[in-house]
């Protein structure tokens, strides 16, 4: 499988994904619950890869992120 990257990075959300989840204060763990809730199987190592940026991020779970954080995947790409 190739691996693919932007600029080296595997996401562009994992900084803004960090900020969000603070000031929603809100765990990893916490939203990791909120997304197995919504049947993406995504757990707290995961949500700790994509903040930092070891992990992709396909667009459904971009689109579960964004609703579990009530932000638009705008806000999460910094456009």
């Amino acid at each position: 499988m190739k691996k693919i990257c932007f600029y080296d990075n595997k996401n562009i959300i994992s900084t803004k994904l960090r900020e969000i989840r603070r000031k929603r204060k809100l765990s990893q763990s916490d939203l990791a619950a909120k997304l197995q809730i919504m049947n993406v199987n995504i757990d707290q190592q995961m949500i700790s890869k994509i903040e930092n940026n070891g992990r992709q991020v396909t667009d459904y779970e971009l689109a579960c992120i964004c609703k579990c954080l009530s932000v638009t995947p705008n806000d999460l790409l910094g456009f």
